[in-house]
């Protein structure tokens, strides 16, 4: 039997799952400043998932990658819903 999409499609679900309360609480101690985070994050597991010979390894490097991209969008979309009320402002962070 082959594993791999299993495997492949648990990763990306808990990749998944993971991101989005890493972007809530990075919006709430950090702001949007900490974006090129995010960024660094995903530029690193590009280069990882390129380097990767394995299919799994590679692949699931390429989720994180893309996840992370996809994070400093929903990180500014986070900054909106909290400036509509729909999450808690962090009262001791001063926003620049």
């Amino acid at each position: 039997m082959n594993f791999a999409g299993i495997i492949i499609g648990v990763s990306s679900f808990l990749c998944i799952g993971l991101f989005h309360p890493i972007v809530i609480k990075a919006e709430y101690y950090l702001g949007t400043r900490c974006w090129w985070g995010f960024l660094l994050l995903a530029v690193a597991c590009i280069a990882g998932s390129l380097l990767t010979e394995a299919t799994i390894p590679s692949t699931i490097l390429g989720v994180v990658a893309f996840s992370s991209l996809w994070s400093i969008l929903e990180l500014f979309k986070q900054r909106e819903r909290v400036e509509k009320g729909w999450f808690p402002k962090n009262p001791n962070r001063k926003d620049k």
